[in-house]
């Protein structure tokens, strides 16, 4: 499958003020999981093998509970990250996030799959880059990873909450560079929050194993999306060593998806 590719532009600006009005659909994209529930049950069960789910910015482990239910229906080991509100990475945050996805390792003696929705598929991608022999998959959710603080709309949240320079704590960290795993960004071209092209990952010669899949979907419903849901199921089901692009299969999914074909752009 071709990836897709980013605007020319380094630094993507943020949503515009139309872009940010619907993200209000939010609650009908949670209302929408209960008529789409007879196809969200056929998706491919699980393994058994653990899962973490983090959240983004200002959220709880309370905004994941839909989607770590649905993935525990499904068959999976999940937990939430079990760290509160998730105000940035201050002191001891990616350590605390570290040490949990090592024990749930060594603990289960399978490597762990991470799933993260904005800033939390942040985390999600470092810590498979310092933890690639712990680290299954890496699954994105609006993540804003390659583009600048200003291509989203909440980065003066993040300073105001996590009370630290955005400028200066990107320059930690490589975000564009792929995780050393396979890795899928789940992106909305209809995201309010964060530029949509800011969640692409670019073709990596080192790692191909990654791959950007579009849904329709707000910033603030992707981890309540039926669609975004499915993309999750799919990529988590997949065996170690038999990592496959993302296709979507029968007319039904391949006309909920906004490229099915997945072209270049």
């Amino acid at each position: 499958m071709a990836k897709a590719s980013a605007p020319e532009t380094d630094h993507p600006p943020a949503p515009n003020a139309w872009l940010m009005a619907l993200e209000m659909r939010a609650p009908w994209e949670l209302w929408s999981l209960l008529p789409s529930w007879p196809a969200l049950a056929k998706a491919p069960t699980g393994d058994g093998h653990p899962v973490i789910v983090f959240p983004g910015l200002s959220a709880s482990d309370g905004s994941t509970l839909p989607l770590r239910s649905y993935l525990k229906n499904l068959g999976y080991d999940i937990s939430g990250w079990n760290q509160g509100y998730n105000f940035g990475p201050r002191a001891g945050v990616l350590e605390t996030a570290k040490r949990q996805v090592q024990e749930t390792a060594d603990a289960s003696g399978e490597r762990v799959s991470l799933v993260g929705w904005s800033l939390g598929g942040i985390y999600a991608r470092e810590l498979a880059k310092a933890l690639p022999d712990h680290v299954r998959s890496v699954i994105t959710l609006g993540s804003p990873f390659s583009g600048s603080h200003k291509s989203t709309n909440a980065w003066r949240l993040y300073e105001l909450t996590s009370g630290r320079s955005i400028t200066q704590e990107v320059e930690n960290f490589d975000l564009p560079a792929a995780p050393p795993v396979p890795t899928t960004s789940i992106y909305s071209r209809t995201d309010g929050v964060v530029a949509w092209s800011a969640s692409l990952q670019a073709p990596s010669k080192t790692q191909p194993k990654t791959e950007n899949v579009e849904v329709f979907a707000s910033h603030i419903g992707l981890g309540l999306n039926p669609t975004a849901w499915w993309v999750v199921a799919d990529r988590l089901a997949q065996a170690p060593g038999a990592w496959q692009p993302f296709e979507p299969t029968g007319r039904l999914q391949q006309w909920v998806f906004p490229n099915p074909k997945q072209k270049e752009r």
